[in-house]
């Protein structure tokens, strides 16, 4: 059976939350994994046929690394502790990303071979039910050439052992298609990633064509990918609002609403982190989720079907394996 540790006071939502994210899991998925609630005894009581693990502090949002680290007794700090230990497979945080990385790394450590752990998103397309995996999204703010080549190959593991796609298609994100574009790292990338046979290698792409469908895998350095994740959230919050004071400007257009409500409805959950779940810490030396901070329950039931997903398909002995043949 899977064993996922939990972090239930993280989140901004704090244990209502993620209590709701485990029954909505253990009702859809009901005796498949065993959960390790990390959090106020107190506050966990009501839930049944999971292991609790007391714990009384919680790390702020914005907790530095030593800071988070040092706060032994808090929810986070044990949740990643029990994967070191072996007694979790997978753990989960909504709490701060820049701690909950650095706890996870420092204390899992990463998978002999890996260069630099990457943090994975997996974002919607333009073509139904396709996604593409971006790596790095903000584990580092800066990555060498040969660190973002690597990323092509967990991102390729990911993407075939997840997916399902046999030969992933690889590529670097840069401001050009053509082969002299790109930051001196993402040239290195390209030249390292060209001349390896084993990467399904389609070039460079533009920010605006990653989501068009073409790319399974796109690498680049963690600041890099950190705007594009960001950017993206905000273009999606600003088109949402903008279409929103469009159908309300008078009766004709709330009509119109209504005739496109199913429409929006779709494009919606497509674009909403509350269905991807949340990302993937790849390269340490376990499962590692980051959730959204304000993830309500159906975001927290998503983020554990993202780890219970990577640790029933062994995502991490996958890497080793393919890392072992680089």
């Amino acid at each position: 059976m899977i064993r996922l540790a939990i972090d239930m006071m993280g989140g901004d939502l704090g244990s209502k939350a993620t209590l709701e994210g485990v029954r909505i899991f253990q009702n859809k998925h009901p005796g498949k994994v065993e959960f390790l609630l990390v959090g106020k005894k107190e506050e966990l009581a009501e839930i049944k046929d999971c292991r609790i693990v007391d714990a009384r502090e919680v790390v702020p949002a914005d907790a530095g690394v030593l800071d988070a680290l040092r706060l032994k007794e808090s929810s986070m700090f044990k949740a990643v502790e029990l994967v070191k230990l072996g007694e979790a497979d997978g753990v989960i945080s909504c709490g701060g990303t820049g701690a909950f990385l650095s706890d996870a790394t420092v204390t899992i450590r990463n998978i002999p071979g890996v260069k630099r752990a990457a943090l994975v998103a997996p974002f919607p397309t333009a073509m139904k039910d396709k996604k593409v995996v971006i790596l790095d999204v903000g584990a580092s703010n800066e990555n060498s050439g040969e660190e973002i080549a690597q990323f092509a190959t967990m991102g390729s593991l990911y993407s075939r052992y997840i997916y399902g796609i046999e030969e992933p298609r690889v590529f670097v994100l840069a401001n050009g298609t053509e082969e002299d574009k790109g930051s001196p790292e993402g040239k290195i990338a390209y030249k390292i990633l060209s001349e390896d046979k084993r990467i399904n290698f389609g070039g460079n792409i533009e920010a605006r064509e990653v989501l068009s469908g073409q790319a399974d895998v796109v690498v680049t350095d963690g600041y890099s990918g950190n705007i594009f994740l960001k950017g993206s959230e905000g273009v999606a919050k600003f088109m949402g609002e903008m279409i929103k004071r469009s159908f309300k400007r008078n009766i004709f257009s709330k009509i119109g609403y209504l005739f496109s409500k199913k429409g929006f409805k779709e494009m919606s959950q497509t674009m909403g982190y509350e269905s991807v779940g949340g990302a993937l810490l790849l390269g340490v030396n376990g499962v590692v989720v980051k959730a959204h901070g304000s993830s309500d329950g159906e975001a927290v039931s998503s983020a554990i079907e993202v780890a219970y997903t990577l640790a029933k398909n062994n995502i991490v002995e996958k890497i080793k394996e393919g890392l072992a043949n680089e």
